[in-house]
C-alpha cells in the first residue's frame, strides 16, 4: 500500500463525490510533475498546460476512450458510482455529459490512490500522455 499517510482506511466507503474530491488532487499532481518534467518556463505556461489535461472535456474523453477498456470489474464499478453521482454544480462551459465523466474519472483516481494502488495509476497516467504525445 502506497499513500502519503499511512492511515486506515476503506475508500469503499466513501462517497463518490469525496472520491473525486480526491481523485482531483491526485490526478492534478501527476499532470504536475509531468508538465513540470518536460522542462522550466514561467508559472503560467505550466499552468495553461495543465489545464489542458484537467479539464473535464478532455477527462470525460480519455475515460471513455482509453482508461474504460483497461478496467477491471472493480474499476468499472467506482467509475459507474462517480458518475452516476449527484452534482450540484456544472461549470456554464462544460456539458453535463461531459462533467459526469470527468467526476467518474477522478472518482476512480482517487479510489485507486486510497487503495494503495500507485502502480495503477502509474499506468493510466502514462495510457492517458500516450494519446498526447
Amino acid at each position: 500500500m502506497e499513500r502519503f499517510l499511512d492511515t486506515a482506511m476503506d475508500p469503499k466507503q466513501l462517497s463518490p463525490l469525496t472520491l473525486a474530491y480526491v481523485g482531483d488532487g491526485v490526478y492534478e499532481l501527476f499532470v504536475r510533475d509531468y508538465i513540470v518534467s518536460k522542462g522550466n518556463c514561467p508559472v503560467k505556461k505550466l499552468h495553461s498546460r495543465v489545464v489542458e489535461f484537467v479539464r473535464c472535456e478532455f477527462q470525460a474523453k480519455v475515460l471513455s476512450e482509453v482508461l474504460m477498456p483497461l478496467f477491471t470489474q472493480e474499476e468499472m464499478d467506482i467509475c459507474l458510482r462517480g458518475r452516476n453521482a449527484h452534482v450540484s454544480h456544472v461549470p456554464k462551459n462544460s456539458s453535463v455529459a461531459d462533467y459526469h465523466g470527468a467526476t467518474a474519472f477522478e472518482c476512480v483516481f482517487g479510489y485507486l490512490y486510497l487503495s494503495g494502488r500507485l502502480d495503477r495509476l502509474r499506468m493510466f497516467f502514462e495510457k492517458i500522455i500516450e494519446t498526447v504525445e
